[in-house]
């Protein structure tokens, strides 16, 4: 006989009803602790409105504008993912990062959560408790994201929270978070970009030394700064490059990037500049970062084109002469050569992300076959001339 499908109550229930007796919450009293740091305690059931991400996480989701009034208290989960998605329909760098937690999020209604989220109990300094999430961050989001954006809406379109229904999570209470542990997640879940890996490392460091956050520092980037004035004992690299992968000069070069001010980081983490690309405008003087950062996104530039820029910026200008017109398919080849070039550099996931982009554009142009027939002959010559070698 085959076996009956279980129907799911919650779109984010997975496990069977005799699993689903959630533990107390502990308003009146702390959780036990275990003697083990790596035991989980115990798996519960929360809401999104029950729980609070780490501020100093070192992969930042919010951006700033939405992170200030959330963490100080003056919006909750929903609101601050009610403006995330206003934000998005407004920025193409935020659109991305929550077409990603939106996708998350319909996983979730379709297949259940797979990973749980894991945290501890902390408390406010109200007496209040509240689960700090340890990992699981873009999970939340993503649950909040999605509840938002199917959430029912007033006459005038707005949001109804009274009629708004919290999903329910399956997080898993450990004794001791740490921050190797957010780090091995985060990179894990996705690559992380450069100012992110900028975070990681200054975090590991700061952990390492026994440094912790200060809940009162205004800004988020200040904390992970500080790890630029440490002066590193024997033996820390040693103990995080296992947990980064990455060589001690390339991780000096990456919390190098803290000499920028925290709006560029922010524009840099939100539209993923490479190091590479932030190392080179990082060596021009401070005035010219911005412009530079700016121009990098809009025109895809690599850390070539920006040294080229700079080099012929800084050669003396001769008398202007009429420039001969550039033939219409001199134009074509160089774009479509530094779109293989740029393309070339992206990880998958971003190439995966531009392909549907390009896709997207070229159908609602109209343009579709005639750009179809021409990568179609592109193919054949260059199969052609593959095969000849």
């Amino acid at each position: 006989m085959a076996a009956s499908k279980r129907k799911r109550f919650n779109a984010f229930e997975d496990f069977p009803a005799s699993e689903n007796q959630q533990a107390p919450t502990p308003l009146t009293e702390a959780p036990a602790l275990k003697e083990s740091a790596s035991t989980v305690e115990r798996i519960e059931r929360l809401k999104p409105s029950e729980m609070m991400p780490d501020r100093f996480q070192p992969r930042r989701l919010l951006p700033t504008f939405i992170r200030t009034p959330f963490y100080s208290g003056e919006i909750n989960c929903y609101q601050a993912a009610q403006r995330w998605l206003h934000f998005a329909t407004q920025d193409s760098g935020v659109r991305q990062e929550v077409d990603r937690l939106l996708h998350l999020g319909v996983s979730f209604e379709d297949h259940g959560q797979i990973k749980p989220i894991t945290g501890s109990w902390h408390n406010d300094a109200a007496g209040q408790f509240f689960f700090l999430i340890e990992t699981g961050e873009r999970r939340f989001w993503g649950a909040c994201l999605q509840t938002v954006q199917t959430a029912p809406r007033q006459r005038n379109g707005e949001l109804d929270f009274n009629q708004l229904v919290e999903p329910v999570l399956r997080v898993e209470v450990v004794q001791n978070p740490t921050r190797q542990r957010q780090v091995l997640e985060n990179r894990h879940a996705e690559a992380p970009s450069a100012v992110e890996q900028a975070c990681e490392v200054a975090a590991l460091i700061l952990a390492d030394l026994g440094i912790h956050p200060d809940e009162t520092i205004s800004d988020d980037f200040d904390y992970f700064r500080l790890a630029n004035d440490k002066r590193m004992p024997a033996g820390l690299w040693d103990r995080i490059i296992p947990i980064m992968n990455l060589t001690r000069p390339r991780m000096v070069q990456l919390i190098k990037l803290f000499d920028y001010p925290n709006h560029l980081l922010e524009i840099a983490d939100r539209f993923r500049l490479s190091e590479r690309v932030l190392r080179e405008i990082r060596s021009r003087p401070p005035r010219e970062w911005e412009q530079l950062i700016h121009q990098s996104i809009t025109n895809s530039l690599t850390s070539e084109d920006i040294a080229e820029q700079i080099v012929e910026s800084e050669q003396p200008k001769k008398p202007a002469s009429p420039k001969p017109a550039t033939p219409p398919e001199t134009n074509a080849y160089r774009s479509l050569r530094k779109f293989t070039r740029v393309f070339r550099d992206m990880n998958k996931l971003d190439q995966s992300q531009v392909l549907d982009y390009l896709a997207d554009e070229i159908t609602i142009s109209g343009q579709s076959q005639e750009v179809l027939e021409l990568l179609d002959e592109l193919s054949q010559l260059i199969t052609a001339r593959h095969t000849r070698r």
